[in-house]
């Protein structure tokens, strides 16, 4: 019995003291050592970076929204731009016709006068004196009614026309009246009587035409 106890010790001591035991044992240890500590490591870089990676989302989601509300406003500061620049070259564009059309505007009020003396000096020519036996104040008066009829031609080639406005209805915007009185015959509201003709440059009323203007008796 003493014998075999002997022997059940010294074989538990050989393999206690193996080499393979001894070395295997360290690399185990030091392989739950790893997994533990590579275990409890990605767990912490997890929990840390996860907040980061949030943050730096909700930064770049900011400033995106910010970059795209500055485009939209740059846009439409843009638009408007754009929008300012084209009704200003439309308005230029109006003034520089209209000063081409109404450059003479001027000028051709100082031709009415002359118009309106030769329209005149035809009237007052009496038309029974105008006989062969006067050929000289014939002659002056054909000459007369040709050179008005001439400037009237050159008045309508540039834009000039005559408004004789008699019988017409009464406007304002091209009309004077100069007086009002009951015309027996005559429409309240009408014109009666041309006292002075008028003239429109381009469809723009240069002179209004002198009238008098029918009125209820």
């Amino acid at each position: 019995m003493a014998n075999w106890c002997v022997r059940a010790v010294r074989q538990s001591y050989y393999v206690l003291a193996s080499p393979t035991l001894v070395r295997a044992t360290p690399r185990l240890l030091c392989t739950a050592a790893q997994q533990k500590s590579s275990g409890t490591g990605s767990e912490e870089d997890n929990g840390a970076h996860k907040p980061d990676l949030n943050a730096t989302e909700k930064a770049l989601t900011e400033e995106k929204a910010q970059l795209e509300e500055q485009l939209k406003d740059v846009t439409d500061k843009y638009k408007r731009a754009l929008a300012d620049t084209e009704n200003i070259r439309q308005r230029s564009k109006k003034m520089v016709e209209d000063s081409k059309l109404f450059g003479i505007q001027g000028f051709c009020k100082d031709l009415l006068e002359v118009a309106d003396i030769l329209e005149k000096a035809t009237e007052s020519v009496p038309k029974e004196e105008l006989t062969a036996a006067n050929p000289h104040l014939k002659n002056l008066y054909d000459g007369l009614v040709m050179t008005e009829v001439q400037i009237q031609k050159v008045f309508n080639k540039h834009g000039l026309v005559k408004l004789n406005p008699d019988g017409q209805k009464f406007d304002p915007y091209e009309h004077e009246a100069v007086f009002h009185a009951p015309v027996e015959g005559k429409v309240p509201g009408t014109i009666a009587i041309v006292t002075k003709v008028g003239y429109k440059l381009h469809g723009r009323t240069l002179r209004p035409a002198l009238v008098g203007v029918v009125k209820a008796p």
